[in-house]
């Protein structure tokens, strides 16, 4: 082998070692953050083909919403298995009541869901945000401080996200959100849906 053929092919490990170190600094930055007093991942739903809720939806009867499709489930799945990977092991969930956030929320596999009617969606009373915004934010004082070192995360949905920490984000996305002590949002940062 020509010594610039072996130089090469030196540098190119050494950049992928470098690659992998980095991508595990990152991993454990977002775990660590979670696992911390300050910091939440709120989530949008997976994917559910439509915008808002069909004529007379009802929240006791999910046939009668817009929910999840295949290609929702298997990305909420993906995001579990993600979470997992970047050392999200204990992890309190809380879904809004809707069946698509719920659904979203057990795929995750991080543990039984808890309904969390502050994260329920306004789309269709936009008057309601300040509202909303304001119960979702005593909410997680109350749950910041009884999480211990387990991560917080909130699926909910777009309205909900846009209005508490600023960002639009696509479906499946996650926002983590560093919160101050009276539980409104600090800084953010996107992760988009892993793919």
């Amino acid at each position: 082998m020509r010594v610039a053929t072996v130089r090469v092919i030196l540098f190119c490990l050494l950049v992928c070692s470098g690659l992998s170190a980095h991508a595990a600094d990152l991993s454990a930055e977002l775990s660590d953050k979670l696992r911390s007093s300050r910091y939440l991942l709120l989530m949008r739903h997976a994917y559910a083909p439509g915008i808002g809720d069909p004529i007379g939806y009802r929240l006791d009867d999910c046939a009668t919403q817009r929910n999840l499709n295949a290609q929702g489930l298997a990305q909420a799945t993906r995001t579990g298995v993600w979470l997992k990977r970047q050392g999200v092991d204990q992890a309190l969930v809380y879904s809004s009541t809707w069946c698509r956030c719920r659904d979203t929320a057990n795929a995750l596999d991080l543990g039984s869901a808890s309904i969390e009617p502050s994260l329920g969606s306004f789309f269709d009373q936009p008057d309601q945000a300040r509202n909303s915004t304001a119960a979702l934010t005593r909410f997680i004082v109350r749950a910041m401080k009884s999480k211990g070192d387990r991560a917080l995360i909130l699926v909910t949905h777009h309205v909900n996200i846009r209005a508490f920490a600023g960002p639009d984000i696509g479906s499946g996305d996650m926002v983590l959100v560093e919160v101050d002590a009276q539980g409104h949002a600090t800084s953010h940062r996107l992760y988009p849906s892993p793919p």
